[in-house]
């Protein structure tokens, strides 16, 4: 049991790098758009796992990220800072639910896993703008950048999750 949690984690990761860094990062939609489908690992890695392998697995994450895609750390800084943020974020979309034994988000309505995808990204996307372009004077391009590649990332993340959910009977 324990290393298939194991194995399938490792997959994850390292299809989603592949992913980002071998077809998501030549994507420019509109020159300007590039979804990141890695923050999935981040919305699938399981609840009740220890967090301090998570935020090391979410900043390994970033760095593979930023070492591939050569782009100065930024991809870590986000990742770690939702990874660090994503218990209460857990807590805000869930509630108490999040805090039971036997939680597991495929359980909860579609609404709050929505809201909870939409959060990990919206958080992912301000801080990685706004440390990408880093002056105030261009909140409008930070503004552009942050809802376009939102909303990019959050039609691809629902399309890869679609494809890859277990359907109950």
């Amino acid at each position: 049991m324990a290393n298939s949690f194991y194995f399938i984690n490792i997959i994850r990761f390292t299809l989603l790098v592949l992913l980002q860094v071998m077809v998501f990062n030549r994507l420019n939609f509109y020159g300007f758009i590039n979804p990141m489908v890695y923050i999935l690992f981040l919305y699938w890695f399981p609840i009740k796992e220890n967090k301090s392998p998570f935020i090391i697995i979410s900043f390994l994450l970033g760095f593979f990220i930023d070492f591939l895609s050569d782009s100065m750390a930024i991809n870590t800084v986000a990742t770690v800072s939702i990874a660090y943020l994503r218990p209460a974020l857990m807590r805000f979309c869930f509630g108490v639910n999040y805090e039971f034994q036997n939680f597991k988000i495929t359980s909860t309505a579609k609404l709050q896993q929505l809201t909870f995808l939409s959060l990990l990204i919206l958080i992912h996307h301000i801080i990685f703008f706004s440390l990408e372009i880093f002056n105030l004077s261009y909140l409008l391009v930070i503004l552009k950048k942050v809802i376009a590649t939102s909303l990019a990332t959050w039609l691809i993340c629902l399309l890869v999750s679609s494809l890859f959910s277990v359907k109950k009977k």
